[in-house]
C-alpha cells in the first residue's frame, strides 16, 4: 500500500513537471484553440497591404505561434517585382544578425560541455587577443590611432552580450570603419578569400572602441565566438551548426551556403533608387546581394546564415521549451534562462537589456508595445525580424528582405499580434 501510495505520488509529480515545462513541437492549429482570435488576426493583414500600398515593401511573410501553435502564416506581395513571382511562406531570407542567436546556442552548449566558462579571456582560446589595447585618440585623415592599455581582458561573456569593445566593418562607427578596413577586417556577411580564422586573428590584434565591459557596442563579437565554437570543436561553424544544431531541429532550409537546387527560393533583395521607387540591391559598398549562393570558408556566425521563417520559429519554440525540441534536448533549461536574463546591468540596449546573444524586454520596454518584460528577440540587416515572448509561450517573426526599411511595419506587426490575444 505504502509502494502504491509513493508511486501515484510520482506519478502526480512528474505530471506537474510536464505542464510546467512543457516540450511543444510546432504544429498547425485553428487560433481559438489557444486563445488567439481569428478575426482580430486578420488586422496583421490590413497592417502588411498597408505598407505595401504605400510600396514601402516588396513582400513581407509573418508568422505567429502560441504554446507551439502556428495559428498564423502568411505571405505578401512578391519576391521579385519584375517577374510579378509572389512571395511564399517557404521563401529564403538572408538573416544576417538572427544568425547571432543560433551561435551563441552553439557557444552555449560547449560551455555545458564544460568546453569553457563564461568569464574565461578570449585569449585562452584565441591568443591574438592577449593584452588588448583601447582607442585613445583618432586621425581621420590618414587613419592613424593611438592607444592606451585595457584595464582586462575580453571575456566570452563580454562578447556574448556585445560589451567587449569590438565595433563593426563597414557598418560600424567611422574610426572603426576606417581601421578596420585598413587592416582587411570583413564586414561579417561574407569573408571573400578571407577565412574565419585569418579575420578573427587580424581583429584581436585591432584596439577596442573602449574599455572591456563599460559600454554595449553592437560589432562582430559574435564572428569572434563563431571561430571559437570551431577552435573548440574541432569543426568549421557550418558543420557545427549542421549536426549539433539543424539536423536535430529538423531546419532542413537554413545554410551558410545554399545548396543549388535551393536557389531558386532566395529572395531578391529590394532597395530605394533616388525617386524613392523600389529596385533590386546588387551591392552597397562591399556588401553583395548574392552571398548565400557562392562558396565561401568564412563562415560568419554574425550575419552569415540564410533560413526559412518556418526553420527559424522551430529554433525559437526549442528555447520556449527550455532547451528541447521535438525529443531532443540542444540546451539545459537553466542555461536558457541564463541566456535570456539580463547579462549587462545597469547598461542599456535603447530601452531595453541584453541577455547572451538577444536583447531582452525591461519593463520600459514592455511599456512601448505590450511585449512581456522578460521576451526575447532581435532582427536582421535586411529587415528580417523576431521575439520570443515566455510569459504569453508566443514565438512572432516578420520577415522582409530590403535596405534599408523605410517603414514602420515591425512595430505595427508587433501590436497587431498582441491585440488579437483572447484570455
Amino acid at each position: 500500500m505504502k509502494l502504491k501510495f509513493l508511486s501515484l505520488k510520482l506519478i502526480i509529480l512528474l505530471g506537474l513537471s510536464f505542464q510546467a515545462f512543457p516540450q511543444t513541437n510546432l504544429v498547425s492549429a485553428p487560433p481559438a484553440t489557444v486563445n488567439v482570435s481569428f478575426d482580430r488576426l486578420q488586422r496583421i493583414d490590413a497592417v502588411i497591404q498597408q505598407s505595401l500600398d504605400k510600396k514601402e515593401i516588396a513582400g513581407a511573410v509573418a508568422l505567429l505561434a502560441r504554446n507551439g501553435k502556428i495559428v498564423y502564416s502568411k505571405a505578401f506581395g512578391y519576391s521579385d517585382i519584375e517577374s510579378k513571382a509572389p512571395l511564399r511562406t517557404d521563401n529564403i531570407f538572408r538573416i544576417a544578425s538572427q544568425t547571432k542567436a543560433i551561435t551563441s546556442v552553439a557557444v552555449m552548449m560547449l560551455f555545458e560541455e564544460g568546453k569553457l566558462l563564461l568569464d574565461d579571456p578570449i585569449s585562452k582560446y584565441i591568443p591574438s587577443f592577449s593584452k588588448p589595447l583601447v582607442l585613445d585618440k583618432f586621425n581621420p585623415a590618414d587613419s592613424s590611432y593611438t592607444t592606451v592599455p585595457a584595464k582586462r581582458e575580453v571575456t566570452i561573456r563580454d562578447l556574448l552580450t556585445h560589451t567587449s569593445g569590438i565595433d563593426y566593418a563597414v557598418i560600424g562607427t567611422a574610426p572603426f570603419k576606417a581601421i578596420y578596413a585598413k587592416e582587411g577586417i570583413p564586414v561579417g556577411f561574407e569573408g571573400g578569400k578571407v577565412t574565419l580564422k585569418e579575420a578573427v586573428e587580424r581583429l584581436g590584434k585591432m584596439p577596442l572602441g573602449h574599455q572591456p565591459g563599460e559600454r554595449f557596442t553592437y560589432g562582430l563579437n559574435t564572428d569572434v565566438l563563431g571561430y571559437l565554437v570551431e577552435v573548440l570543436s574541432g569543426k568549421s561553424l557550418d558543420k557545427f551548426f549542421e549536426e549539433r544544431i539543424f539536423q536535430p531541429l529538423g531546419m532542413k532550409d537554413t545554410y551558410f551556403v545554399l545548396p543549388t537546387n535551393k536557389h531558386s527560393r532566395l529572395t531578391p533583395i529590394y532597395t530605394f533608387d533616388t525617386n524613392n521607387n523600389l529596385v533590386k540591391y546588387e551591392r552597397n559598398g562591399v556588401i553583395t546581394a548574392d552571398y548565400p549562393t557562392r562558396k565561401t570558408s568564412y563562415f560568419s556566425g554574425g550575419a552569415g546564415l540564410s533560413s526559412t521563417i518556418t526553420d527559424y520559429a522551430t529554433f525559437l519554440q526549442m528555447l520556449l521549451n527550455g532547451g528541447v525540441y521535438n525529443g531532443k534536448r540542444l540546451l539545459g533549461r537553466r542555461t536558457v534562462e541564463l541566456m535570456t536574463s539580463n547579462q549587462i546591468g545597469e547598461l542599456n540596449v535603447r530601452t531595453d537589456k541584453f541577455g547572451l546573444g538577444f536583447q531582452i524586454t525591461s519593463e520600459l520596454g514592455q511599456a512601448k508595445l505590450g511585449v512581456s518584460k522578460g521576451s526575447f528577440g532581435w532582427g536582421g540587416y535586411f529587415g528580417t525580424t523576431y521575439w520570443a515572448d515566455p510569459k504569453e509561450k508566443i514565438v512572432g517573426l516578420i520577415f522582409i528582405q530590403q535596405s534599408p526599411l523605410k517603414s514602420d511595419i515591425h512595430d505595427k506587426f508587433r501590436a497587431a499580434v498582441y491585440q488579437s490575444l483572447n484570455d
